[in-house]
């Protein structure tokens, strides 16, 4: 159902650099590319993650509430995008560890301030 999610950065080269070792973690790969955004899946047809400088020209900003969670596969992938966010910068969100049932997720900021979920169930 979901095509694809934007999120705003206000520096994308720093942004994207962030989001290239990260999302490597879990095989996603640049898939489009403009002076103005970057998108990033795991495979044709599958959801992409797009960083954007707002058309609008006004800086990005974080919505209070909103998160953006990406499927790992399996707690040891939740754990090596934790761990990568954190060692390039991000905030601490929520550590790696079982939440509900058969959740088990982890919680950072990226250095533009919006919080990812990485995730398996």
């Amino acid at each position: 159902m979901i095509g694809y999610v934007t999120l705003g950065t206000n520096d994308l080269a720093r942004a994207a650099k962030f989001y290239d070792e990260v999302l490597q973690k879990i095989d996603a790969k640049r898939v489009m590319e403009t002076e103005r955004f970057i998108a990033w899946s795991t495979g044709k047809g599958a959801p992409m993650l797009l960083l954007m400088k707002p058309f609008n020209g006004q800086p990005a900003s974080v919505g209070n509430g909103v998160m953006v969670s990406l499927a790992a596969g399996s707690a040891e992938k939740v754990d090596a995008l934790y761990h990568q966010a954190m060692a390039l910068g991000s905030v601490d969100e929520g550590a790696p560890g079982p939440r509900t049932g058969t959740f088990y997720g982890a919680y950072c900021r990226d250095p533009d301030g919006n919080k990812l979920c990485f995730f398996t169930m």
